[in-house]
């Protein structure tokens, strides 16, 4: 949950204690890109355990763990907005300037934008968070612990990085 991230995040929880709601957070499990190229996925900046942990410490009441394999990532735009307004209940969406979604990303704002005038929902654009001329990403963070940057990592962050994990003992070699 970078600073990009914790922005956007801040504007959900605001919004949903305005108008009375759990704050509700989708992510994918695995990552789409595992699925599709995974030889070329990103490397992962935390675990789920990790992810949960700091929505949560960013005030999200629910996340809501899509599992992510290939019937899912053939779901038609207009199905996946059917799945998030009536399966999911929501009823104010804020998505990121570049969403994309469905079946081959064909659905973007513009179709959200459709939909919520019907009334289906409320709809909120936010703009990408840009420090400077740097885009605050995931991939600037995974850039920047690649090449041991860790100062840089813990700005775009807002925190030190840190990543937990299950220790599991192996051989015991040079025991009698």
């Amino acid at each position: 949950v970078h600073r990009g991230h914790q922005a956007l995040l801040a504007r959900v929880v605001a919004a949903a204690r305005a108008r009375g709601i759990a704050s509700a957070v989708m992510t994918f499990e695995p990552h789409p890109r595992e699925l599709f190229t995974p030889d070329r996925a990103p490397t992962r900046i935390s675990g789920l355990r990790d992810k949960f942990e700091a929505l949560a410490a960013q005030g999200i009441d629910r996340v809501i763990v899509q599992h992510f394999n290939r019937s899912f990532a053939a779901l038609p735009a207009e199905a996946f907005i059917d799945l998030v307004v009536q399966g999911c209940r929501a009823r104010w969406l804020l998505v990121g300037d570049d969403f994309r979604f469905g079946a081959r990303r064909t659905g973007d704002v513009e179709l959200l934008q459709r939909h919520a005038a019907r009334g289906a929902f409320a709809l909120e654009q936010m703009p990408t968070v840009v420090e400077g001329q740097e885009r605050i990403s995931s991939s600037a963070v995974r850039a920047s612990l690649s090449a041991g940057d860790l100062v840089r990592a813990r700005h775009l962050l807002g925190r030190p990085y840190a990543i937990s994990g299950r220790v599991l003992h192996g051989r015991k070699l040079g025991r009698a």
